[in-house]
């Protein structure tokens, strides 16, 4: 440890330790259960591979950043889409290789450094395929808002649970102070499921029926070329996402881990995350934002603490009372916070054009974003059957060879 991280304060006491590692879970809770919540999956099994992924992380960056790793947002629409499409065993296995996609990259970036990676993927092509993963299945997040799936809520319940929710969720997010502000996702989901529970619309009949302990449902993955050729190109957004995660755990530690312990291996312990993950049925995993604030706050830099919380999550997903109880959670209620998080996702895209600082009214950008935002959001499909692409994998792609084949843009247009 450096002079920087000891002057943080310390955490050598074991039950410190403990209840710090717990903290920074329940930090990161909500979050990490909504993504299988909106996707299919098991959120037993999310919270032994959120676990299990930041323990493999951390053994492979040598307990050097202090950071958890979690389900991933970024994956809701593709997963949402590829198990509607393929099932969920085969979406796992598009899932696994898009972690194999992490792995290349960073094997690539320490041979070659970060330029390559740049070059091939500008703003102009991440900006709009970011927003392709938040608004492509928007429609759902409505859907589930609105009732429309749910046969025993009616659509005035429906939308009252949905919109309370997303209220809660918003009013902690803008207005929150302390450990409030970090867990906006969990306070709407809370409020809205206790209103559930006042309107009579809840099932507890599942709960009560499952035992408190019990394996976690692991599904193996299987192999379908279609939904890895889908998933794969979801990986780029999340991966240069993750140089941002990296940035801004550094400036709260005060160190670059860009250099020490490299990009190269933080990339490649968040792609074998994923990976490993989809091999136990879990969504894909990610550094989460949530809980970089919480260390700001609570100024503890000790990457065990992080251990500690992937041996408490890992502990809680035998809980099976835990998992019932959050599958009872209603569909409106997720919807409220869906169509928020959809929306937050396609504006981190949007940023990304707009701190790039170029036109986009200039023919060879036009030309891009335009043809990225239509093909993924508007469903184009090329192809058939295996080899098949559409939504985010085709106008990912389409994105990348446009950038590469175009003309730079003339200097009277930028």
């Amino acid at each position: 440890m450096t002079d920087t991280v000891t002057t943080a304060p310390r955490a050598d006491s074991p039950l410190r330790t403990l209840v710090t590692g717990a903290q920074m879970l329940f930090v990161a809770f909500g979050a990490l259960v909504l993504v299988p919540l909106l996707t299919g999956l098991d959120p037993s099994v999310a919270l032994f591979t959120a676990g299990a992924g930041t323990l493999v992380f951390h053994s492979v960056t040598r307990q050097s950043v202090p950071v958890f790793l979690a389900s991933s947002f970024a994956f809701i629409a593709p997963i949402q889409g590829s198990v509607a499409s393929y099932g969920i065993p085969a979406t796992l296995g598009g899932l696994f290789a898009s972690g194999l996609v992490y792995v290349a990259i960073s094997q690539a970036i320490r041979l070659k450094g970060t330029g390559w990676l740049h070059r091939l993927l500008p703003p102009v092509v991440v900006g709009p395929v970011i927003m392709v993963i938040g608004l492509a299945l928007a429609p759902v997040a409505v859907d589930m808002a609105t009732g429309r799936n749910s046969e025993h809520i009616a659509y005035g319940q429906a939308i009252t649970l949905s919109m309370i929710s997303l209220l809660v969720t918003l009013l902690l997010a803008v207005f929150g102070r302390g450990l409030l502000r970090l867990i906006p996702i969990m306070g709407g989901i809370l409020v809205g499921y206790l209103l559930s529970l006042g309107m009579g619309v809840v099932d507890l009949s599942q709960v009560r029926a499952t035992p408190w302990l019990e394996m976690p449902a692991f599904v193996a993955p299987t192999f379908n070329l279609s939904a890895v050729l889908f998933m794969l190109p979801v990986a780029i957004a999340p991966a240069v996402e993750h140089i941002g995660d990296m940035i801004a755990i550094g400036s709260v530690t005060r160190r670059d881990y860009l250099v020490k312990p490299g990009l190269h291996r933080t990339l490649l312990g968040d792609g074998l995350a994923t990976s490993t993950a989809a091999l136990f049925g879990g969504p894909p995993n990610t550094t989460y934002s949530e809980v970089t604030g919480a260390v700001t706050l609570t100024r503890n830099f000790n990457p065990r603490v992080m251990i500690v919380a992937a041996c408490v999550a890992v502990v809680l997903a035998f809980v099976a009372k835990l998992g019932a109880l959050l599958q009872s959670i209603p569909a409106p209620v997720m919807g409220g916070i869906m169509t928020l998080l959809f929306g937050s996702i396609a504006v981190v895209g949007m940023n990304t054009l707009v701190r790039a600082g170029q036109a986009l009214t200039a023919s060879r950008n036009l030309v891009i974003v335009s043809l990225i935002l239509v093909f993924g959001i508007g469903g184009m499909q090329i192809g058939s059957g295996e080899f098949s692409l559409q939504g985010v994998s085709l106008s990912a792609l389409v994105g990348i060879v446009l950038n590469l084949l175009l003309p730079p843009a003339r200097e009277e247009e930028s």
